[in-house]
């Protein structure tokens, strides 16, 4: 049996991951090994899952199978490493390879259509996305549980990829243009700052400081949980902060993420995802590095509080998202 995987918390995450083809899938599911491209859709995906989460393959509107992340690896020229093929797409003339790799430890098999009530809250993202058009989706806790008792248990050894020599390198980010070398630094986006805020959230700890500044005394943060990119029909929340488990009504506090200056848009726009939510959203959270005065004047008519980040990683040079993550501070204004 495979050693006992150390997770980075006891609550991980849980996401189901997109697979192109059905070839593509028969080799994720052969050697236990996930692998995202080169651009910065999957830099970005390779950030959001981290050892000890638990992953799903998602293919032809079905989950197949319950893993467990047990390492993460970023190899060099991996155009000239199996076991995928690069992706050439005509319309942009660009080759991608998969460079960012996950791997595996088998826990249940499965094959499961995402239409069964279990998979609700990734089914809802993907008709309101109007299809797949992502490398990833994070699913909720409820969803875990569920996945959980599909199947049947395996820890039957998966195959073995054995690689040719290789390098592995450290993904990393900067605002500096002449730094950027792909698929090794990237420019750092909102993306990156939305999934280094989540995974800051998912500590206790952290999640419990921001709820005592945010005056939201009536829920502990262990009866939370942070998701990342919820869609709505009004667009897509940034991040979501929910009940784990809920009880007769369900709370729920959308997040708006902002690298540089919040502007009052983005309180118009928070505003309509508090809307759509109802009654069950006693506020939102506006995130930035700073904030125009007009901003600062209408947020609390909009119900809505401000956060400012501030990060010790100095983005002048090429950080790694560890970095990034462990140097980031929340502040209320």
């Amino acid at each position: 049996m495979p050693a006992e995987i150390q997770r980075p918390s006891d609550k991980p995450s849980y996401f189901l991951i997109s697979v192109s083809t059905r070839e593509n899938l028969d080799l994720c599911t052969k050697y236990g090994l996930a692998g995202f491209p080169s651009g910065e859709s999957g830099a970005w995906t390779y950030c959001e899952i981290q050892e000890g989460d638990f992953v799903s393959f998602l293919h032809g509107a079905k989950a197949h199978n319950l893993y467990q992340v047990r390492e993460k690896e970023a190899l060099k020229s991996a155009d000239s490493l199996p076991p995928w093929k690069p992706l050439f797409f005509e319309e942009s003339g660009t080759t991608y390879s998969f460079p960012f790799r996950l791997h595996l430890q088998l826990n249940r098999k499965f094959i499961e259509p995402v239409v069964r009530t279990e998979f609700f809250y990734v089914a809802e993202n993907l008709l309101l996305r109007g299809g797949y058009r992502k490398t990833h989706f994070q699913a909720d806790q409820t969803t875990l549980q569920s996945v959980s008792e599909m199947g049947f248990v395996s820890r039957d050894p998966l195959e073995t990829l054995i690689l040719p020599d290789h390098n592995t390198f450290s993904l990393r980010f900067t605002r500096s243009k002449e730094l950027i070398s792909k698929p090794e630094t990237f420019r750092f986006r909102e993306t990156i700052l939305q999934s280094a805020i989540r995974r800051h959230l998912t500590s206790e700890t952290n999640l419990q400081a921001m709820l005592t500044q945010l005056e939201l005394t009536n829920v502990g943060a262990s009866e939370l949980e942070i998701l990342g990119e919820k869609p709505l029909p009004q667009g897509h929340i940034d991040l979501l902060l929910k009940q784990r488990v809920p009880l007769g009504s369900s709370l729920k506090i959308p997040m708006e993420v902002k690298t540089d200056k919040g502007q009052t848009e983005d309180l118009a726009q928070l505003r309509a995802y508090m809307d759509e939510l109802q009654g069950e959203c006693p506020g939102g959270v506006l995130i930035a590095f700073d904030f125009s005065k007009q901003t600062v004047a209408k947020a609390p008519e909009a119900g809505i509080r401000l956060i400012r980040y501030a990060l010790g990683a100095d983005l002048k040079t090429a950080v790694t998202f560890d970095e990034i993550q462990k140097s980031l501070s929340l502040t209320r204004m």
